[in-house]
């Protein structure tokens, strides 16, 4: 073996054990309190600056999804990872968890880490939730990214929806949670992932799940009043996604980026997080967020 070889080699076997050793950003950061009605918000924070992303994890998650998303941006921009009152390390009073109440608890985390404008990212139920953000503070949204979240309801049919909300019950959310979160996981999905997802359900509130998931579908949070910031949807192929639903967001959203993945499911920012940073990487660049 030559020593060209013998180097390149050793080069290799360093930078694998440097790279598998390097540490997680997001885990290592410092746990921060923001307090809205007299309940603690969990937060961390990386970076500095006036402007930030903001990211929004979705139903029964919170902010430890974001990591790979953490690691890729670290040094890049600012970022805020929020956990929504009533999850995570969050407060969990006995209340209602509106998408009020998760906007406001956004807003009161961008307060206390002094973040005056956002690019406010949400997964899932944390479309609608950066969705009412820019409803009640459009000077703080610099811009929004929807990651497999809707902007309206999946049937129009009062009916249906009564029926899909009665699967979700305090007593039976440990039997019925995990099936539909698994739902969405298709089959080929790293076992690490699929892990991760089946613990943070099993480690959710169902009371403080119900409830979001019941709130959630308040018709009165889906009106079709347009978003005038620019926006990006980051979304798994799915039928799901019809072309009449695209046809309305884009309608509703006009300066909409619309990305869809193959091979991936509802988390795919975790199921494929190269893929997808890269698509929102290049968001952020365009809207001057990233160094």
């Amino acid at each position: 073996m030559s020593r060209f070889t013998i180097s390149a080699l050793v080069v290799a076997v360093l930078t694998s054990t440097m790279s598998a050793a390097e540490p997680d950003v997001l885990e290592k950061a410092p746990s921060t309190f923001a307090k809205h009605d007299k309940n603690r918000i969990h937060y961390k924070n990386l970076g500095e600056g006036k402007t930030a992303v903001v990211f929004v994890h979705g139903w029964c998650c919170d902010l430890t999804v974001w990591d790979k998303q953490a690691a890729a941006l670290d040094g890049k921009t600012r970022m805020l990872f929020i956990d929504l009152p009533g999850y995570g390390k969050s407060d969990k009073p006995k209340i209602d968890y509106t998408m009020d109440v998760f906007a406001k608890g956004v807003n009161a985390v961008m307060e206390d880490a002094g973040v005056e404008k956002a690019v406010l990212v949400g997964h899932s139920m944390g479309t609608p939730v950066v969705r009412q953000f820019y409803r009640l503070y459009p000077d703080k949204t610099k811009a929004l990214v929807f990651v497999d979240g809707a902007l309206k309801p999946f049937s129009d049919d009062p009916a249906v929806i009564e029926k899909f909300m009665s699967m979700f019950k305090e007593e039976t959310f440990k039997e019925t949670a995990p099936k539909f979160i698994a739902s969405m996981l298709p089959a080929d999905t790293p076992p690490e992932v699929r892990k991760r997802i089946e613990k943070l359900v099993s480690d959710v509130d169902p009371r403080v799940a119900v409830n979001s998931m019941h709130k959630m579908m308040d018709a009165k949070l889906w009106k079709d009043d347009p978003v005038k910031v620019p926006a990006q949807a980051l979304m798994a192929k799915s039928p799901f996604w019809t072309e009449d639903y695209k046809k309305f967001v884009k309608k509703v959203v006009p300066e909409l980026d619309y990305r869809e993945f193959d091979g991936v499911g509802h988390f795919l920012f975790m199921e494929k997080p190269k893929e997808v940073n890269a698509a929102l990487l290049e968001f952020l660049k365009k809207q001057e967020v990233v160094k």
